[in-house]
């Protein structure tokens, strides 16, 4: 967070306070759980700002003839995770990695990215995935 950011604003009764919107620059640490292997892996996330997961849509829909529209939702995950994930023992989170790994891997991954459509929190499933 910004040392403007972190500031201490005297308000009156009643205005609006922006500083409980904005995002935290500051890294989450996760530790993931592999329910088929037990094994855990710490992560460090940073948060994915409003705008930023509504270019990453945007990125994601292509219109066809008559006005349907397709998402390309391994497109969107992917995207996420590369902006997401900021440390984790593998090195960098990028197309090559995620293509390289599997379903066990995977599926832990993808519950870090938030819905595309309706409900704008993250998916978190307890059962895979324990803050650290």
């Amino acid at each position: 967070m910004s040392t403007k950011q972190k500031r201490a604003v005297v308000r009156e009764e009643g205005e609006f306070d922006i500083s409980k919107y904005l995002i935290s620059s500051d890294l989450e640490t996760r530790v993931l759980l592999i329910p088929e292997t037990g094994d855990e892996i710490e992560i460090k996330l940073r948060p994915i700002p409003w705008s930023t997961r509504n270019k990453i849509i945007s990125e994601c829909l292509q219109w066809q003839e008559g006005g349907r529209v397709d998402f390309d939702g391994d497109k969107y995950v992917k995207q996420c995770l590369t902006k997401m994930i900021a440390h984790a023992p593998w090195g960098i989170t990028d197309d090559r990695f995620l293509s390289s790994i599997d379903a066990r891997l995977g599926t832990v991954l993808e519950n870090l990215v938030p819905k595309a459509f309706g409900d704008e929190t993250q998916i978190e499933d307890a059962a895979n995935l324990k803050k650290g």
